[in-house]
This record gives C-alpha cells, sequence and structure tokens, in this order.
C-alpha cells in the first residue's frame, strides 16, 4: 500500500459552525501580553486574552496565530489548549488569529514578529498554548466553585463538563461561561506531566476540516459585493519595468474595467478572472530592461564555480582543515550543483483587499503578519494599526507565501490604492504567474574536500559553499560576521565527530529574486555533506551505517534516529539481487530525521525507488497522524528537486511555464514510506520541513550502491523511473 494511499483516508471532520458570543479565556504567557476585559459586551461574552473562547453553546474556538496551509497547525494548536483545558475535542473549533503582533508573536522569533515559517509552530506556541487552556480551565473550575459553594479542590474536568462528584453536581462549559467570565486570572496554573495525557499523543481528527466537501474558504472563494478581479503583467525579466503600454485593445474586451500602470507593471481589472485574462493578453508592453538580468543560469553557474578559487567568509572552523588537507598524501574531492526551485503550491499566489474610510482591510491566507500588514500600511502611508488581515486557509506554501518583501500583497496593495472607488480587489496571479514570478530557492555550487586518517575515518574535512544570501532580502536576518545561516545551516553544524573542519560561505550578486524553500538550507547541505560522507566509507571500505555510528559517538540523539531507521529497514540483512539501499541522517528545525532509501534494478540503466523508512526524533508527539502526514508529504516534496524539478534562465527570463516542464513528484511515483517516531517527552521541535532534505541524499546513497556513481548535480533526471 503506498504512504499516499494512507493519507488519502485520514479523517476529516465536518466543518464546524464558528459564529456566536461566548466566553474568551486565557492566560498571561511568556511572550504574550493579556488582554484585560474591555468592558461589557454581548451576554456570556469576555476577552481577558488572545487564545481561547467558550460560547454558551459549549464551543471552545481556539484562536490559531499560525496559518494552516496542510501542516496541521490548526489541530496541533487545538490538541494543546484541549488537553489543559480538558475539553470535548468533538466541539473544538479554530479560527484563524488577525494580524497583531503585540498578542500574537512568534516566541521562537523573540515575540517581535508575526507568521508561521521554519517549522515554529508547535514549538513556539507548547507552553504558551497549554497555559491557556489550563487558565481557561481553572476559572471554569473556580466558577463552579463558587456556585455549587465547594472546594475547587473537589471539582473535575472531563471532556468538556465540570463535576462535583461528592455532591453529584455537573456542568457544561457553556453553562459556566457567564460566571467563569468574573473569576481573576489566576496568577500560575499547574500544567500536566506527560502521564496524565489524554489528548497530546493521539492521533486526533484533523480541525482544518471542508477541504473535501469544498466547505473550507481559500483566497479564491471569497466573494464580496461590487468586487473586481486584478491580474497584473510585470517584465519577464528580473529588474525589468515598463517603459511604455498600450490598453486600446484591453479596453476593448468585454469585462474588463480599467487598466492602470503601477510601480510593480500594469494591472488589468475585469468583472471576473477570464475577462482580465483575456485583456491582458491583448495589453503591448514595451519593457525597459536596462537594469534587469539578460544572462543564463548556465552562465551563473561558471561564474559560481569560478567563485570557489576565491576567499570565503568563514562560517565554521575547528582545529586546521587548512593545513591537515595540505599535509594530507590523498585528498577526496568533491563538485555539487544544485538549480533554482519554485515553490510551486497547489493554490498560485493571490489575495483580496479593499479601501475602509479608516484604513485597509484584506483577505488571504497570510503566513508573514507583520511584513504584510507592514509592507500595506507604507504603500498606504498609514499606520500598520489600520491595516486589517483575515487569515484564511492557504492551499500550501513552502515558505513562499512568507516573502520577505511580501512581493505579492505588496501588488494588491498598489492595485487597491490605484483604483477609485474603493471596491474590493481580488489580485489572481496563474500558475504561469505563480511558476514565473521569481523568489526561488537559490541556486548553489559547493565543494567538499576531505582526507581520511589511518583509521580511514575523516582527519580534515573542508566545505566551500557559493550562492545568493537570503539574509540580503530578509534583512531582519542576523548575519554575524557576514555568515548567513540560511546558506550554511545542516554544514556549519555537522554532528561528526571530524578534528579538522572549514566551511566557508561566498555570497554571488543579487541578481535574481530569492528566498527560502521548504527546509531553506538544509535543502543542499544535507545533500552534499550526506553523499560525500558515503563516499568516505567506500574509501574506507567501510559500511556507510556503521561509518556514521563512529562519527556519532558525541550526537546521541542522531545515533538512535539513525538506528532506529536502520533496524526498521532491516540495514545489513542480504538483499534480493538487483535491490540496493541508501541512509542519510540530518538536522534541520531543532529535529533529527533518518531516511533509509530501498531501489530495484529497473533495466536499461535506470531504477525504481520501491520503499522509503523513516525515523524521526522531533520532540513530544502531539499527534503522532500528523507526524507521519508530514514525513512523508515532506519526503514527496524533496523527491522532486531529487528527480526532476528546477527552474533555469535564458536570456534573463524563466524557461518553465507551469506542470508539464517543471514537473513534480506525482502520486503514482511515490514509493511506500514506512515512518518511526522516536518516544520522547521533551518540547516538540519541527515536522514540517526536516523529512525534506534527507530523502535526496538517502536515494544518492542508493544509486551510487548500485552503480559506484555517485549523482552530484540535482536532478539527476532518466536514473530512477
Amino acid at each position: 500500500m503506498s504512504a499516499f494511499g494512507k493519507v488519502n483516508r485520514r479523517q476529516f471532520l465536518r466543518n464546524l459552525s464558528y459564529g456566536g458570543a461566548g466566553l474568551m479565556l486565557g492566560t498571561s504567557v511568556a511572550g504574550c501580553s493579556t488582554l484585560r476585559n474591555s468592558g461589557a459586551g454581548p451576554a456570556g461574552e469576555f476577552e481577558p486574552n488572545a487564545f481561547v473562547r467558550v460560547t454558551p453553546d459549549d464551543r471552545v474556538i481556539v484562536i490559531s496565530k499560525h496559518v494552516e496551509m496542510g501542516q496541521g497547525a490548526y489541530t496541533g494548536l487545538a490538541t494543546l489548549v484541549a488537553e489543559e483545558l480538558d475539553a470535548d475535542w468533538s466541539r473544538v473549533a479554530v479560527e484563524g488569529a488577525p494580524a497583531d503582533t503585540a498578542r500574537y508573536g512568534n516566541l521562537a522569533w523573540g515575540g517581535v514578529r508575526q507568521g508561521t515559517g521554519g517549522s515554529t509552530a508547535m514549538r513556539n506556541a507548547y507552553q504558551q498554548m497549554r497555559e491557556a487552556g489550563a487558565t481557561a480551565r481553572a476559572m471554569l473550575v473556580a466558577a463552579a466553585a463558587q456556585l455549587w459553594q465547594v472546594p475547587a479542590s473537589e471539582v473535575t474536568v472531563t471532556a468538556g463538563v465540570v463535576s462535583h462528584h461528592a455532591s453529584n453536581r455537573s456542568a457544561r462549559f457553556g453553562e459556566l461561561a457567564e460566571l467563569a467570565a468574573t473569576q481573576p486570572l489566576p496568577g500560575k496554573v499547574k500544567l500536566k506531566q506527560p502521564q496524565q495525557f489524554t489528548l497530546i499523543g493521539q492521533s486526533l481528527p484533523r480541525k482544518d476540516s471542508g477541504k473535501t466537501t469544498g466547505q473550507a474558504q481559500f483566497t479564491q472563494d471569497i466573494q464580496l459585493p461590487d468586487m473586481l478581479t486584478a491580474v497584473i503583467a510585470v517584465s519577464p525579466k528580473a529588474g525589468g519595468v515598463v517603459h511604455s503600454f498600450d490598453a486600446s485593445a484591453t479596453r476593448q474586451v468585454e469585462g474588463v474595467v480599467e487598466v492602470l500602470q503601477v510601480p510593480a507593471g500594469v494591472a488589468v481589472l475585469a468583472r471576473d478572472y477570464w475577462s482580465a485574462q483575456q485583456g491582458r493578453k491583448a495589453l503591448k508592453i514595451e519593457w525597459d530592461n536596462s537594469g534587469a538580468f539578460t544572462g543564463s543560469s548556465a552562465s551563473l553557474l561558471q561564474s559560481y564555480h569560478a567563485e570557489l578559487e576565491k576567499p570565503g567568509v568563514v562560517a565554521a572552523k575547528a582545529g586546521d582543515a587548512e593545513a591537515g588537507l595540505s599535509a594530507a598524501g590523498a585528498v577526496i574531492d568533491a563538485h555539487y550543483e544544485f538549480p533554482y526551485l519554485a515553490h510551486a503550491a497547489m493554490e498560485p499566489l493571490n489575495c483580496v483587499m479593499q479601501k475602509r474610510g479608516d484604513g485597509v482591510e484584506a483577505w488571504y491566507g497570510c503566513q508573514w503578519q507583520s511584513g504584510d500588514q507592514e509592507t500595506v500600511a507604507r504603500v498606504f502611508g498609514i499606520d500598520k494599526q489600520q491595516v486589517k488581515i483575515n487569515m484564511l486557509l492557504a492551499g500550501g506554501s513552502f515558505g513562499r507565501r512568507a516573502n520577505p518583501v511580501s512581493d505579492y500583497v505588496e501588488q494588491t496593495a498598489q492595485i487597491v490604492k490605484a483604483y477609485e472607488p474603493a471596491v474590493p480587489i481580488k489580485l489572481v496571479w496563474s500558475r504561469e504567474d505563480d511558476m514565473r514570478g521569481w523568489y526561488y530557492r537559490p541556486m548553489y555550487v559547493h565543494r567538499l574536500t576531505a582526507t581520511l586518517g589511518a583509521d580511514g575515518y575523516p582527519l580534515a574535512w573542508r566545505h566551500h559553499i557559493v550562492g545568493q544570501s537570503i539574509a540580503a532580502v530578509a534583512s531582519f536576518i542576523d548575519t554575524p560576521n557576514g555568515v548567513d545561516r540560511t546558506t550554511v545551516e545542516g554544514a556549519n553544524n555537522l554532528p561528526y565527530g571530524i578534528p579538522n573542519l572549514a566551511v566557508y560561505q561566498h555570497t554571488t550578486p543579487p541578481v535574481i529574486p530569492i528566498q527560502w524553500w521548504r527546509s531553506v538550507g538544509s535543502t543542499h547541505t544535507a545533500y552534499s555533506t550526506e553523499t560525500f560522507l558515503d563516499e568516505l566509507a567506500q574509501a574506507a571500505g567501510a559500511d556507510p551505517v556503521e561509518y556514521r555510528r563512529h562519527l556519532l559517538q558525541e550526537s546521541p540523539r542522531h545515533l538512535a534516529v539513525l538506528n532506529l531507521a536502520a533496524e526498521k529497514a532491516g540495514w545489513g540483512s542480504a538483499l534480493p539481487a538487483g535491490v540496493f539501499r541508501g541512509v542519510a541522517v540530518h538536522e534541520s528545525f531543532h529535529s533529527v530525521v533518518a531516511q533509509v532509501a530501498e531501489i530495484e534494478d529497473a533495466g536499461n540503466g535506470k531504477y525504481r525507488l520501491r520503499k522509503v523508512v523513516c525515523a524521526v526524533d522531533c520532540g513530544v508527539a502531539i499527534n503522532p497522524d500528523i507526524i507521519r502526514a508530514q514525513m512523508e508529504g515532506g519526503i514527496g516534496f524533496g523527491l522532486s528537486p531529487a528527480l526532476m524539478s528546477e527552474i533555469t534562465l535564458r536570456d534573463g527570463e524563466v524557461e518553465q511555464s507551469n506542470f508539464h516542464d517543471y514537473q513534480v513528484l506525482r502520486i503514482n511515483q511515490m514509493p511506500e514510506v514506512e515512518v518511526h517516531i522516536v518516544p520522547s517527552a521533551e518540547p516538540p521541535t519541527g515536522v514540517g520541513e526536516p523529512a525534506t532534505p534527507v530523502i535526496a541524499p538517502a536515494l544518492a546513497n542508493a544509486l551510487f550502491a548500485a552503480t559506484g556513481k555517485m549523482p552530484r548535480k540535482l536532478p539527476f533526471k532518466g536514473l530512477v523511473v
């Protein structure tokens, strides 16, 4: 049975109605200011805090500061609250939080920015959301104790019902809401111990329901009175701008309402998407490309390889790698190439926005509330508090919607500002717009050089990484000593015991718009380091797993995950003729993942990936089913750039336009995936990204075992069917 077959049968709850007045309960927690009661409201309503609302009809509404884009954030955050609240899971629903950094800042980012990314949702909210639930529970218990005139210590809560067993009295959450709202906020709440968990650790049904029935609301579903649809024409070359345009033919297209030049390009507004698209096709635009990039990815690669001959910025150093390599009688040397990659989420970029008398309101799958809010405020010349963002579900992202310069949101704001009257406008990117809209995973070139000691283990290891800097785009990323961690992460923190190590960063000119992509720097560093390690093991005549075990003696988490994956995959057991295995282990976003890829000879020099065994240590497993889904999805996502995906440039323009020429893994190509989660009571670490960078080197190492040749350029097309 394929892993995707298992995923497709996962349970989905029917959509719950979210409306109604109620009681908002919560807690003052580290990094999040408490909201005091703003005064009398509708009967039963109280809002001391930002995370939990209990309605008179017994529903528990969890307010999620993180966007739900398929990764399970809504379910995970709701589980944390419901666990400590002892809520009835069937009565729990989730709403997206507004843009408000003071209340909803990401604590993993210091609480100064609101957004979802870096696999931080559960990690930053684990304590915060549990305390929110525990505080709500304490206030409900206090209300019951007051109502029944009994000690609070005798009151219990189970599945949304508050009880006093000695007097045989009970009440539902909704019945106690109004009285609970009058209780003082507890100074400190006691959280459950892991052995007391009843919801955390269970594969509970997800809370982002309605996707299979069409009830879930995405940006494209938004329909507002008098709304117009906009598309925008931008230069096909990075850095190009409008010189002049002729819109006479566009204005003749039925349904077209207006054509506007904005800083990003030329926008066509129409009554519907089809008319807007036809109007854009009729535009005649002359582009000024005097400041644009007009080269090719091939020419950039050539310059990247030349950069390897120059000194780089020291990103990591242990011992004296240069002296070790200089004194070596023989070295092993390898070069690697990684192309630009598109995010290619199933929902292309889009945004709905409208001018209001007191500001601007927007509706979309917002991943980057702080940055987007600031960008819109700058475009309109207003305070960011005057920008209201309604966070909807997002149909995937992989980092793209958290654009560091809020590109598509800024385009929407420019169009809305330029058009009168103040009607809602929905900007829609086509698949081609999305594929050619820049902000890719950067292209990189690596060079690794090592020498082995008499025992066969690495004595000296040198790693050069060449590519554009994401921190140059996202200026809020710290670059201590000029090192961009998004370039070198996964290489500058190797878990292996290598006495002499040096990692160098070479930053190239910012000619192509780039940004983070699912698992960021590890997308390329995991591949180069893990495949190079297999080459060293071969040179030493050692088994790849045993070789790693020796080098991981000081890294117990990595060793445990490696051992679990190897054991479950049957590493070391006899394989049938024509079957080969490869292994890789890597840490990213504070989680450790090991994978064993198993391939079989398909004839004609091609191989078939038939199974992947994955082990992950991600701290406490809040929802094991979602963790397995993220490992499965991450593996599928990581296989695409390994086998087929790449963005290439010719004459400054992107050659790919849709899924026919930017190919991604199809469901029939997905191997069987077996996931094993390391039991842990430690706080949760990342899950959304850490599986992605591990599969490509595991697969490459299997191919190396089969052919004796290591693929050093991605994608390695034609090797796997």
